[in-house]
């Protein structure tokens, strides 16, 4: 087709306007040039590509007369177009210093970065796919079990010490939010009573006659503010410590039993699934299904039982560390307490030494407000 387009350019006869219009030559027979093309493609997309009865329609450049002009009678000489012009017309005219090989090569980096981002959507469409028919594999199972229609796989000492765990990890909280409040009631009578001795020893000044009575008052409550602030010291190591069983070593079994229970769901819901197509037809696309939903339970299998042992193994570990904790900080917090109400400073003191309990300087024992928040 692009030789007889570029014949009929050569035969046909270019008007050149006498009006002293600045057009010249090359402008008109290139636009005759892309009116052939457009006329010949529209009647290639009618009748076929029969090039030996296309005819023209000519609309004259200024003239008044129209008509149907067969491509055999068009006569003139030859036009020579330069392609750079053509290319400048119609606003594909490469770049200065660019050459057109390379204005070529410059689309391969558009065209990778757009295969890459279809690899990108296509992958993110299977994950999501696989998600979604892993949800339903699992809530149907979930609500089979709920409604007594489906089988649970079932451990039942390792379930019982779960709810242990759980039981006591809710016995532990209330330990540790009551040892904070003593905590903060214990604070705010130290803070009192030194606040009373500063009164007392001010008073003992100013009172030559209470004097002596002052003087004995304000060292009385300078005493217990010491030892107070003694006892908060070892209250405070307790509350830590109670609070890293709690949150952090009985939190980090709990979560390794979370992922257990959700492998559990899904190695039911995929062996709930391989059961009822082992029941079904046994043709050929029922076998490739089958031999799918087999690799997928063993997946699954495998994922069961490895959390199954990584949770027997928690919870051994968790007893052995919980019982050797609370046993140090059971006897640190009985021998404290003991030994400040019954006065002996030394005993006090002691028992600090013996649990390694650092004291903190005066007004450091308050949470700050950013702990508060």
């Amino acid at each position: 087709m692009t030789d007889s387009i570029l014949s009929k350019a050569a035969t046909m006869e270019i008007p050149i306007n006498s009006n002293g219009d600045s057009r010249t030559a090359e402008d008109d027979g290139l636009e005759q040039v892309v009116q052939l093309v457009k006329n010949d493609l529209q009647q290639v997309m009618v009748s076929g590509p029969n090039l030996n009865e296309t005819s023209i329609v000519s609309g004259g450049y200024g003239g008044a007369a129209e008509g149907i002009i067969p491509t055999s009678s068009i006569k003139g000489p030859a036009i020579h177009v330069n392609p750079e012009y053509f290319d400048r017309r119609c606003g594909n005219a490469p770049k200065p210093g660019v050459s057109p090989s390379m204005h070529h090569s410059n689309s391969n980096p558009s065209m990778m970065s757009e295969e890459a981002t279809k690899g990108v959507a296509v992958e993110k469409f299977d994950s999501m796919k696989k998600w979604s028919i892993n949800t339903y594999k699992c809530t149907k199972q979930m609500f089979s079990e709920r409604f007594g229609r489906g089988s649970k796989t079932v451990d039942m000492e390792l379930e019982a010490q779960i709810d242990v765990l759980r039981e006591t990890k809710m016995k532990y909280e209330r330990i540790l939010r009551l040892a904070r409040e003593l905590t903060n009631h214990f604070y705010n009578m130290v803070q009192t009573q030194q606040a009373l001795g500063d009164t007392f020893a001010d008073l003992s000044q100013k009172s030559p006659e209470l004097q002596d009575e002052f003087g004995y008052n304000a060292e009385t409550q300078r005493l217990l503010c010491k030892n107070g602030e003694t006892l908060l010291g070892a209250i405070n190591f307790f509350v830590s410590s109670i609070n890293t069983l709690v949150n952090k070593t009985m939190e980090d079994t709990l979560m390794t039993i979370k992922m257990y229970e959700n492998a559990r769901l899904e190695f039911d819901a995929y062996r709930a699934d391989l059961e009822e197509l082992s029941v079904g037809p046994r043709d050929a696309a029922a076998m490739v299904r089958i031999e799918i939903a087999q690799q997928q339970y063993q997946i699954h299998k495998d994922k069961y039982e490895r959390l199954h042992s990584d949770v027997s193994i928690k919870l051994k570990f968790l007893e052995e560390n919980k019982v050797k904790v609370m046993h140090k900080q059971l006897l640190l917090f009985h021998n404290a307490v003991s030994a400040y109400f019954a006065g002996n400073q030394q005993q006090l003191e002691q028992t600090l030494r013996q649990f390694n309990v650092k004291l903190k300087p005066p007004g450091s024992d308050k949470p700050s407000w950013l702990e508060e928040q």
